[in-house]
């Protein structure tokens, strides 16, 4: 039988295991990985619908970034990288509590396409790789198709370990049908 837990209780447990699977992505970004195929697209949309307030939902994968770049080293595409993140969180945000697959798969998606824009855009425009014209610019999105197919696998793979892992914790959380009601 399930012990009872005061709301308040509930709610710390709910939140510590957001950002244990928080934590647990930022590391996993530092280990070494195939390009692109990394947790932290998955975590900012994760924490874009599992945090309740609003400055966890930005901070949390903000300080993960913060935290992977001191270890792998800091870059010009930085403050570019961390905005499309923080679109990410805001697709999270969207999905918010109804955490039903269809629509967070939808936000993996639209998550993994803007990542590629936003950033491949800034890549054409930062550095002298590609002629800044039209052609320049396509030549920079079809050069980097396989990262943006990384990319998507990646934000899959993690998005369906971090909210499945999270949908089992609370599914196994000591708590009353009306707790989980008002904690929503």
């Amino acid at each position: 039988m399930k012990a009872e837990l005061t709301e308040k209780q509930f709610f710390w447990m709910k939140t510590g295991i957001a950002a244990m699977l928080v934590l647990l992505a930022a590391v996993l970004r530092i280990l070494p990985h195939p390009w692109n195929f990394t947790p932290i697209g998955a975590m900012a949309l994760f924490s874009g619908a599992a945090f309740r307030d609003k400055w966890k939902k930005f901070l949390f994968p903000l300080i993960a970034l913060l935290a992977g770049d001191i270890v792998v080293g800091f870059h010009k595409l930085m403050f570019v990288v961390y905005l499309s993140f923080t679109v990410s969180v805001i697709l999270g945000i969207c999905v918010g509590e109804k955490r039903q697959p269809l629509r967070i798969a939808g936000a993996t998606l639209l998550g993994a396409i803007q990542f590629f824009l936003i950033t491949n855009f800034a890549i054409w425009t930062t550095f002298d790789t590609y002629p800044r014209t039209l052609a320049g610019l396509v030549a920079c999105y079809v050069a980097a198709v396989p990262l943006l197919l990384n990319t998507l696998a990646g934000d899959a793979v993690y998005a369906a370990l971090l909210f499945g892992g999270y949908s089992l914790a609370e599914h196994y959380l000591p708590h009353t049908d009306r707790l989980a009601e008002t904690s929503r």
